[in-house]
């Protein structure tokens, strides 16, 4: 098995996506020569060409319009914006257009593009960079919202999101593109829309996605030493939501926390904690708890922008107050 990293994964679903589908092409600022901001695209201009790696202007209207407007027209675009705080850019173009284009024509046309951004802190990009906005895209029916931790996931999930028939918004969290692992390109990828028990346990249950997924796990392994077992859910999409996995292991703990890089209000990890209350309410033996990003904007100082998102040591010292 290869051992790839999380940016080579991408690289290489890019890769094979363009050879097997001509209508597949790839769109954004310096995506082409250059290859990339994080250099997800290096390299695939010298085999396909200008026309299908398409450099754009500083322009993120234009590049998720042309988009939109490709993809009714029955291409498959993939189009990159270099960083998820430029989503408000093209809020018209994707939320207004791209999402409600299947309903708005009956059915008749869908837009079957993947935007992918880049999200999330760990290099000092000040507040402008470094933000975790997958909940305005988890607020907005009509978009598919994929979130990936593993190499694995970074590369299977990218290739099924071009295989729907809606659009879908690919997060990328910017601190995983060196994460190297051995993986099996050739195993059967999971069911589009499903989570997966990275760890089982009997004491509770962690919920997570993208980055947090590492952090959660090193936490686990630590209560795992004071004798707490905890499960960790690695979500992998929040829109399929596969809230079934959730269900099971909460009903089998009687306790659960969320975890995200994202703000508390509002976030993603509200939506959890008040899906998992209501729905699992029965089960519950004490509140859901929420670990999150603070309400802040997010410092270019390396020890504040640290200490504003969680990491292993607040899920660990959080879990073990719950689990007392």
């Amino acid at each position: 098995m290869p051992m790839l990293t999380y940016r080579e994964a991408l690289n290489r679903a890019h890769a094979e996506a363009l050879r097997a589908d001509d209508d597949v092409f790839v769109i954004g600022e310096e995506v082409g020569r250059y290859g990339g901001a994080y250099g997800v695209t290096k390299g695939l201009i010298e085999e396909f060409g200008p026309d299908r790696l398409i450099d754009t202007p500083i322009s993120e209207p234009a590049i998720v319009g042309t988009a939109v407007g490709a993809a009714m027209a029955g291409m498959r675009p993939i189009a990159e914006l270099m960083y998820v705080d430029f989503l408000g850019m093209a809020m018209d173009q994707l939320c207004n257009q791209a999402a409600k284009i299947r309903y708005m024509f009956g059915g008749q046309i869908g837009v079957p593009m993947v935007l992918r951004t880049q999200g999330g802190t760990g290099r000092s990009a000040g507040a402008q960079h470094s933000q975790s906005l997958e909940a305005y895209v988890m607020h907005t029916p009509g978009l598919r919202l994929c979130m990936p931790a593993t190499v694995y996931d970074a590369y299977h999930l990218l290739r099924q999101a071009l295989e729907q028939p809606d659009p879908v918004v690919f997060i990328e969290h910017k601190g995983l593109y060196a994460l190297r692992e051995e993986v099996d390109l050739d195993e059967p990828p999971p069911a589009w829309g499903e989570a997966v028990v990275r760890r089982e346990g009997r004491d509770g249950v962690l919920v997570a996605y993208s980055r947090v997924v590492h952090h959660a796990m090193a936490a686990a392994e630590t209560l795992a030493g004071q004798g707490i077992e905890v499960s960790v859910i690695d979500l992998r999409t929040l829109n399929p939501l596969d809230f079934a996995t959730v269900r099971r292991e909460v009903e089998k703990t009687g306790k659960a926390m969320v975890v995200s890089e994202g703000p508390m209000t509002a976030g993603v990890g509200a939506e959890l904690a008040a899906r998992i209350s209501e729905e699992c309410f029965d089960f519950l033996e004490d509140p859901v708890v929420r670990v999150t990003g603070e309400d802040i904007p997010i410092s270019v100082s390396v020890e504040l922008e640290k200490g504003s998102v969680p990491g292993a040591e607040l899920i660990e010292e959080t879990a073990r107050k719950l689990l007392a």
